[in-house]
């Protein structure tokens, strides 16, 4: 098959003609595209962004990539047990216990109560049913879970159910992706150096009206840096993208090359004398140099980078302040990860990995114990993202991450994660509040309606009393599960 610019791969296969520049990202998650020429393989659905080639398909239909990755998603949806509701599981037993001590109060007021004793009988035991009816039981998870779920969706934070928000506190592994999830998911232009008498606009003009011609995002870093200086691009005549590497051009009269080291080479332009300066710091930075030079001499060098979100490292400080171990993981190249990590303060990181390979680290800390949440945004994700016990997915991410998850964070921001685990921790409080206090409300009422009371002062409970005291159970249930209205997130936006 013929792949023109523009397009999409079809299928999976491998390259026999040609070179290109492949965006990966729907598989990869990763923003910068893929060098590609004949013998590597392209996979279905990423698409073609500068060469024609020709592949020779090597998987089709469900055998794709993409289709593994549908099918892992129905997989690890499919494999996830349901929460049992801890409501249910009282009144399961709570309900025929208190049947059973309402038949034994009727038969000892049959045997042992004064005449009417029938009456007595019938009193005490529909007595002991209403005042033990479990209606606090049933309002007390599902009102605690409404206004917790109402609550998070205030902080921009969508819990898909409740078994999603009582997890979200108990979880003890948070796993996450790197680009569109810690970083912004977008190369921007970080730094400029300009070398000789050039100012740093006069070597972007020249890059920016260079990269014109490319359909490269890192072409769009350099023009939203032109665009925002009001820079008025020039004419570039002769223009030539170099798969991999790079692109050259003339312009205002002057041969440029602009690319990577390897690039640098091939024209032999010199950059001994620059080694340091491009290795401290923008290694440590985890910046991607690019060399601009002219007849053989170095004119500039621009520094690229997937910028970290600002409110990054505050927000994964904040998920580890709940005791939580923080875990990195993506497809990116080693260096750029740690430099990463290092920046936001996370110790564990996996790169360079293939989405089933995310999917299987969730598998691997699930079977090693943990209460695993995994958060990100590309369809690379979408499998990890079913798997883990609670997903989060970006909300400025796919589609598929999105149905994927247990919970989206619409502002895209990981505090969300945070405010997530908060309202989770407040509301499964309030249930055991709740759950704890209609127990004990009942339980306590039970023996005075099977008339404990009587030898000792002669009365029995009323069942009209009964019925107003379980209504108030009731209500106090419902007024403590509002007090979540109350709670308050961290203002860290």
């Amino acid at each position: 098959m013929v792949v023109r610019p523009g397009e999409q791969i079809a299928v999976d296969g491998v390259v026999t003609q040609g070179q290109t520049n492949i965006d990966e990202s729907m598989l990869t998650g990763e923003p910068v595209p893929v060098a590609k020429s004949s013998g590597d393989e392209v996979s279905a659905g990423t698409l073609n962004k500068t060469g024609s080639i020709l592949f020779e398909a090597t998987r089709v239909g469900s055998d794709t990539a993409l289709a593994q990755i549908i099918k892992m998603v129905r997989q690890a949806q499919n494999s996830k047990p349901p929460i049992g509701k801890l409501a249910d599981d009282i009144a399961a037993i709570f309900v025929p216990v208190v049947m059973l001590i309402a038949l034994v109060a009727a038969i000892a007021w049959l045997i042992l109560g004064p005449e009417p004793s029938a009456v007595y009988a019938v009193v005490t035991a529909v007595t002991v049913l209403i005042i033990a009816c479990p209606c606090a039981l049933g309002l007390a998870t599902p009102m605690s879970v409404m206004v917790g779920i109402g609550k998070a969706a205030e902080a921009g934070v969508l819990i898909r159910n409740g078994e999603a928000l009582q997890t979200a506190s108990q979880l003890t592994t948070m796993v996450l992706d790197k680009t569109g999830t810690i970083t912004a998911g977008r190369p921007e232009i970080i730094e400029i150096d300009a070398f000789g008498d050039r100012t740093q606009n006069a070597v972007l003009l020249l890059a920016a009206s260079l990269e014109a011609g490319s359909e490269h995002p890192l072409a769009q870093a350099f023009l939203d840096v032109a665009k925002l200086q009001e820079l008025e691009l020039l004419p570039v005549q002769s223009f030539e993208a170099i798969a991999g590497r790079g692109i050259r051009g003339q312009v205002d009269g002057r041969d440029l090359v602009l690319g990577n080291q390897q690039l640098m080479t091939e024209s032999s332009v010199n950059l001994d004398s620059y080694s340091q300066h491009t290795r401290d710091p923008k290694a440590d930075k985890a910046w991607t140099p690019m060399y601009m030079a002219s007849k053989r001499e170095l004119i500039a060098i621009f520094a690229g980078a997937d910028p970290i979100k600002p409110e990054s490292a505050a927000a994964i400080d904040r998920i580890r302040a709940a005791g939580l171990k923080m875990v990195m993981v993506t497809g990116d190249n080693r260096h750029t990860a740690r430099a990463v990590a290092s920046q936001v303060g996370i110790d564990e990181v996996i790169a360079e990995v293939l989405p089933q390979d995310k999917r299987n680290l969730v598998a691997k800390l699930q079977q090693q114990g943990e209460r695993v949440g995994m958060v990100g945004d590309g369809i690379n994700d979408a499998p990890a993202l079913a798997l883990a016990d609670v997903g989060f997915a970006i909300g400025t991410g796919t589609d598929i991450a999105i149905e994927s998850a247990d919970i989206t964070l619409i502002r895209g921001s990981l505090h969300g994660v945070a405010n997530a685990i908060d309202i989770s921790s407040a509301t499964m409080r309030n249930i055991r509040q709740n759950l704890l206090g209609a127990f004990i409300y009942n339980s306590a009422g039970i023996p005075i309606a099977a008339g404990v009371l009587y030898p000792l002062a002669g009365m029995l409970l009323n069942p009209i009393i009964a019925g107003t005291a379980m209504a108030f159970s009731s209500v106090t249930v419902v007024s403590n599960a509002n007090r979540l209205r109350l709670f308050r997130f961290p203002d860290h936006q």
